[in-house]
């Protein structure tokens, strides 16, 4: 019965892969994602003649993302990384004053920290950040800045290659964007 006790609960610890013990994966990895990109603009422009200029996007578009980082993987069970990406939100459709026709483009570079948990080969993670975005549009021109980003995302690991699932937010000057996407990474 002595040696029964131990084995019950060294079993459990056995089965626990060595990832999550000593740590996460830690490295460069690189990836990409494709999701749908939401996007709200409702603002007035002056314009020239003394008229304000109604604005209203309201629209979705499908949008990719390729990313990379570096994984950290100092603490166990927790993901701390730096990540960099590329986004492009898509074409979203609208009205720019009389014009109803009207086409929004919106494109930009994050810089990210990240933190999650992990445990084995499911883990969940958050991330904030900021985006350099550039923004053309039919009948006004365009515009850029740099704004915030924040999101949520959960993963999948199986050995070096990843699947995740993450929601982000852009609040960029008058401009909301929600991007929900699924993609894969592979750490190197």
């Amino acid at each position: 019965m002595k040696t029964i006790i131990p084995l019950i609960f060294a079993v459990p610890l056995l089965a626990v892969s060595s990832n999550t013990l000593a740590g996460s994966d830690s490295g460069l990895y690189i990836g990409a994602s494709v999701g749908q990109a939401q996007l709200d603009f409702d603002d007035e422009l002056p314009d020239p003649g003394n008229v304000d200029v109604d604005i209203d996007f309201d629209d979705d578009d499908t949008a990719f993302k390729i990313f990379a980082g570096y994984n950290f993987g100092l603490i166990p069970l927790v993901d701390l990384a730096v990540e960099g990406a590329y986004v492009d939100f898509g074409k979203f459709n609208g009205r720019v004053g009389t014009f109803n026709n009207s086409e929004l483009e919106v494109d930009g570079w994050t810089a990210a920290g990240l933190a999650g948990f992990k445990l084995g080969p499911v883990g969940v993670f958050g991330k904030v950040g900021f985006i350099n975005w550039d923004g053309d549009a039919d009948n006004f021109g365009g515009d850029d800045g740099t704004d915030p980003l924040y999101g949520i995302g959960a993963r999948f690991t199986l050995m070096s290659f990843q699947v995740r699932a993450e929601y982000e937010r852009y609040d960029l000057d008058n401009i909301d964007i929600d991007y929900f996407s699924v993609g894969g990474a592979i750490t190197f």
